[in-house]
């Protein structure tokens, strides 16, 4: 077999799990409004969006060690990592956990346009070019959706322990 097959392979995990975050992130955004007239939730829950992103790294995270299980060995990375710059900026998006980096939700929208190109790139092939693979842009559909699905899972996620943690914090003061 080829690598690029094995390359397209990463680039299509990579998507699942990162291309829907903009979407998501544009939906959130939207229903919160303009920061002037934003509640006090829909502020936080756009201050959120960050930590779902970094909870779909988390879960990348996971996913790269289930794949590397039981070598891991440098040699068994090199061999099973295919695109280690686009790895290593999908893991990049664990940074998100700490406070002073998803102070801005911005920065997890510009990380996650890197993946988002790729889907992007191959609907701008498929307009344009005649002997394009109908099956190359289905595959990027279906990863698509699963991506919108998993990131708005963990983003109702987040929030849903956000707000029993603060709840639970309530309590324990009165």
């Amino acid at each position: 077999m080829d690598n690029s097959f094995f390359a397209y392979l990463q680039q299509l995990e990579l998507m699942a799990f990162f291309s829907g975050y903009p979407l998501v992130y544009a939906i959130i955004v939207s229903i919160a409004g303009n920061k002037q007239t934003r509640t006090i939730f829909k502020s936080r829950i756009v201050m959120l969006l960050p930590f779902a992103y970094a909870l779909v790294g988390t879960l990348f995270l996971g996913f790269q060690l289930k794949k590397i299980y039981p070598d891991y060995s440098i040699e068994n990375i090199k061999t099973i990592t295919q695109q280690p710059l686009l790895v290593i900026w999908g893991l990049i998006s664990i940074l998100f956990w700490i406070p002073a980096v998803a102070k801005k939700p911005l920065f997890s929208l510009l990380h996650s346009f890197v993946f988002f190109f790729f889907l992007l790139r191959d609907l701008i092939m498929q307009l344009f070019a005649n002997s394009a693979d109908k099956n190359t842009l289905k595959n990027d559909m279906k990863i698509y959706t699963d991506s919108l699905l998993l990131n708005l899972g963990a983003f109702a996620l987040i929030v849903i322990f956000y707000f029993l943690f603060i709840r639970f914090i309530k309590r324990l003061r009165s």
